[in-house]
């Protein structure tokens, strides 16, 4: 076995400290990584999928960091109790706002102070590809994991947090669309994919549904490619998956639709 540190050991972050550091243990700081951190009452969800295939590479590869932080641990009392019934009545617990800032006061000290903080909630706007992009061009975010009826309004208001859905549904808890956000995220760091090509052509990056996608055979069960991408006409191929692009959004999102129409009649699109 080698002795030679991977790649990603040799990008920790090194500051100032009385106390030694082993820079070869998981919670060392990585220079230059986009880190995600998330509080959570499940920190031993994580990383669950985002550890598995491009996103796992990355991570053990040092392009991005996961740092999460334990809400329980920062609870009430003996049983670390971090809810309470809510003020002025109703069913279901809320998240106590001196838990949550005992939480987020320690985890925000690992963080740039321009990262944002995301609350994920079935009331907040809805996370898209542009949201994706704009999280993969900063530092990193600290991502909150909603619980029972919420948190306390108090706490989401001080620490300016955006509030962030993933649709019209209602979930148990945010673990799974935090890391359905992160996925989305990380996969649009420089070096997770390798091939920038891709994250350009895919669905939502022109406000578009993607295009239909054939491979080999070229026959299979009666059912033929489309002859235009055997022509090897790169002109007619791209006219030919534009059109089907238009035509499923049409279908499919007349809300893209609709706002594709706007962007391409200012001149945006």
């Amino acid at each position: 076995m080698s002795d030679t540190p991977s790649r990603s050991h040799g990008r920790k972050a090194i500051r100032p400290s009385l106390q030694p550091r082993d820079l070869m243990s998981p919670g060392a700081e990585l220079a230059r990584a986009w880190r995600a951190q998330v509080v959570t009452l499940f920190p031993e969800a994580f990383p669950g999928t985002l550890g598995l295939s491009l996103t796992g590479k990355a991570l053990k590869d040092g392009l991005w960091q996961l740092d999460t932080v334990g809400l329980r641990e920062f609870g009430e009392g003996r049983h670390r109790n971090v809810d309470d019934t809510p003020t002025g009545g109703g069913a279901g617990m809320v998240l106590r706002a001196d838990v949550m800032a005992r939480a987020l006061d320690s985890a925000r000290a690992r963080m740039p102070e321009q990262a944002p903080i995301l609350y994920l909630s079935p009331r907040g706007r809805p996370f898209d590809q542009a949201m994706a992009r704009d999280l993969a061009r900063t530092q990193g975010a600290t991502l909150i994991c909603g619980r029972f009826e919420g948190l306390d309004q108090r706490v989401i208001d001080a620490y300016g947090m955006t509030e962030v859905s993933l649709g019209d549904f209602v979930m148990t808890g945010g673990e799974i669309g935090a890391q359905a956000m992160l996925d989305a995220t990380i996969r649009l760091l420089p070096g997770v994919l390798g091939n920038s090509a891709s994250t350009e052509e895919e669905s939502f990056s022109s406000g578009l549904l993607e295009h239909p996608q054939y491979t080999r055979p070229t026959e299979w069960r009666g059912h033929a490619v489309p002859d235009v991408l055997l022509s090897g006409h790169h002109g007619e191929i791209e006219k030919w998956r534009q059109a089907q692009a238009e035509g499923l959004t049409e279908a499919r999102r007349p809300d893209l639709w609709e706002a594709f129409l706007r962007r391409k009649g200012s001149g945006q699109g």
